[in-house]
């Protein structure tokens, strides 16, 4: 018999867990200080509403009905097709995804062991005669060849124990913990970042509408931390949903996780920008080393004179990192050990197991490409680029394209409209919209997201 989630608000906690990650907290930072804040903000909004939110309802739909892992979904679905690629497709993406994913995962916890050992007191103390005493502590970090991957396998072993212990008391009771403790940690940080001089700059950066920032790189960067964020397309959705009630609300807990998705990333804007802007010289476009390079000393710098927050929110900052990344590193696992166990009959101790022993050592590999196989060049990036440029900027575009051609033209409209109002037990008025958006808008929009990312324009 398959497992299910044991409750509704596990399930919609698990599936916001499942999303709420790295992709919140390190990237939509980034991407807004990239992009404009408030300009980006506002595309973003409307990229969640004509897009994030009618994905993630089409791959709760497929994997409901299916009741299965990706690759056997698309399989039940439609028989003797070659729809049976994107299930295989759907796989492959979080299995090449968590091998690198591992590797980003442990830095935030050597972070979190360095806010609470006092490690950044003592380059602080440092930093009057070395400007660039955090980004050299960083570059060393990484390019050990020992100490990232200690802190790798202990990620890696804190999701396997998870997962070992299955959908309700592994993953569904972590996310019952993690999830509300999450969301705790990021109020108490936005509380802190009211006493940072940058707040009022910081908040107007990212609220005060600039339409004129609005151009076709921003609305195409917003698009695709739409994407990434939301976890379309990595397999995660189409797992997770494979083991809703039959009774859930899909609409609603689609709606549930995008508002806790998106709360969680704006909440990461609100502790972030009044950081950055606290601190002279520092401008919020500083690019994907802010989280790991200059936040380090840029809370001290904001909370000077306060020394019990000049420790507190760092520590804080940092945990709420791992956590989110547990979470993520959790749904990334239970996609390929679901797979693996269902495919080739093992028990999920057993394949889970594989699927650790198999991502650690590539991930193992992906690390040391960032310092002694840094030599090893594919296509001009390390082993550690080229897995993170081939997943996250082309796989996951063309699956998601896939997907939304697959329910707008393909899957059955009576099987769709069955897990749309969950069997007849809720009302589903927005069919033909959805339907538009699945056939038309969806797959162009994504189409031309995959050819920018190629650079044809």
């Amino acid at each position: 018999m398959r497992a299910n989630f044991s409750s509704k608000i596990g399930l919609t906690l698990a599936a916001a867990g499942s999303a709420i990650g790295l992709g919140n907290i390190w990237r939509f930072p980034t991407q807004a200080g990239e992009n404009g804040g408030s300009a980006f903000l506002l595309v973003y909004f409307a990229c969640i509403v004509l897009f994030g939110l009618p994905l993630v309802i089409a791959e709760f739909s497929i994997g409901r009905h299916a009741r299965a892992n990706p690759a056997d979904a698309f399989k039940i679905l439609s028989p003797g097709t070659q729809w049976k690629w994107l299930g295989a497709l759907c796989v492959l993406i979080p299995a090449l995804i968590l091998c690198y994913y591992q590797v980003v995962a442990g830095w935030t916890l050597f972070y979190l062991c360095e806010s609470l050992t006092g490690g950044f007191e003592f380059l602080r103390s440092q930093a009057a005669d070395n400007p660039k005493v955090f980004a050299e502590h960083f570059g060393g970090f990484v390019s050990d060849p020992l100490r990232p991957l200690v802190f790798l396998g202990l990620f890696a072993m804190a999701t396997h124990v998870v997962i070992v212990r299955g959908v309700q008391r592994g993953i569904e009771a972590v996310s019952k913990f993690l999830m509300p403790l999450l969301f705790i940690i990021m109020v108490v940080l936005v509380i802190c970042s009211f006493s940072m001089p940058g707040f009022s700059e910081g908040m107007r950066f990212l609220f005060t509408p600039d339409f004129s920032a609005i151009n076709t790189s921003v609305v195409l960067s917003a698009l695709a931390q739409c994407f990434f964020s939301f976890s379309i397309a990595m397999g995660i959705l189409l797992t997770y949903s494979s083991y809703f009630l039959k009774s859930a609300n899909l609409t609603r807990t689609a709606l549930s996780v995008c508002i806790m998705d998106t709360l969680a990333a704006i909440m990461a804007g609100m502790v972030i920008f009044p950081a950055v802007f606290s601190v002279p010289g520092l401008e919020p476009n500083s690019g994907a080393t802010l989280v790991f390079v200059a936040l380090p000393s840029v809370f001290d710098q904001a909370l000077a004179g306060m020394p019990f927050l000049a420790y507190l929110v760092p520590v804080l900052f940092y945990l709420l990192l791992v956590i989110a990344t547990l979470t993520s590193s959790v749904s990334i696992h239970e996609v390929v050990t679901a797979y693996a166990s269902e495919t080739f009959g093992i028990t999920r101790a057993r394949a889970a197991t594989y699927v650790t022993v198999l991502a650690t050592a590539v991930g193992i590999i992906c690390s040391l490409s960032m310092g002694v196989l840094d030599w090893v060049k594919i296509g001009g990036m390390n082993i550690f680029d080229c897995f993170d440029y081939t997943t996250a900027q082309l796989m996951l575009p063309f699956a998601g394209m896939l997907i939304a051609i697959y329910v707008g033209w393909k899957m059955r409209l009576r099987q769709l409209w069955v897990e749309l109002t969950s069997g007849g037990l809720y009302r589903f008025p927005l069919f033909v919209p959805f339907m538009v958006i699945m056939r038309y808008i969806a797959p162009i929009t994504i189409f031309f997201i995959l050819i920018s990312q190629l650079g044809f324009f």
